[in-house]
């Protein structure tokens, strides 16, 4: 934990944390002088998460979160960020149909087509799927269980699709929405 934010100080509660370390020479002097307050290594990035009234009262700055506030079979919330695709065409980053590959069709079977009216309204919607860099934004999964957890190794088992590459940071909260097992 590397700040406790309270309601006199910073108007809401909550806590923020990090994870995992960062080499000294790649961290810039505001945030090694937060760290160095906090009296915790340089970590990869700072998440912080809201607390409601009274919850939190134990936690300290430079205390280490465990894996004790989840169980087997929870249900929770997976929160990452998606395997960039970089720039991408219609068919692919929106699922359009294929132009013909023949019957005079000579240089555009992957391309969009039309992409509006004539004179009326003599514009391009705002919104128009087209062409553009597709992946790399933070996504969701919600109501995924938890299999297994295991505490010497500090890992959660997940049944189900967990957003992001290999390798890279999620955020793992209780599930907002329960649904209904059974």
């Amino acid at each position: 934990i590397t700040q406790v934010k309270t309601e006199e100080i910073d108007g809401y509660q909550a806590i923020q944390v990090t994870t995992g370390s960062k080499k000294a020479s790649r961290v810039n002097k505001p945030m090694a002088g937060h760290f160095a307050k906090a009296g915790v290594e340089a970590g990869r990035g700072l998440w912080e998460f809201r607390l409601n009234d009274g919850e939190g009262e134990e936690l300290q700055v430079g205390s280490e979160l465990t894996l004790d506030v989840f169980s087997d079979g929870q249900l929770i919330d997976v929160q990452g960020s998606s395997i960039g695709k970089g720039f991408q065409g219609g068919v692919k980053r929106h699922n359009f149909q294929m132009q013909d590959a023949t019957h005079g069709n000579s240089i555009s079977h992957r391309s969009n087509g039309s992409i509006g009216m004539c004179q009326t309204p003599g514009r391009v919607f705002k919104g128009k799927k087209m062409s553009g860099h597709m992946g790399a934004v933070k996504r969701t999964v919600q109501n995924l269980t938890i299999h297994s957890i295991d505490v010497e190794r500090n890992l959660i088992l997940v049944t189900g699709a967990v957003p992001g590459a290999k390798g890279g940071d999620v955020v793992i909260t209780p599930a907002v929405k329960m649904r209904n097992k059974g």
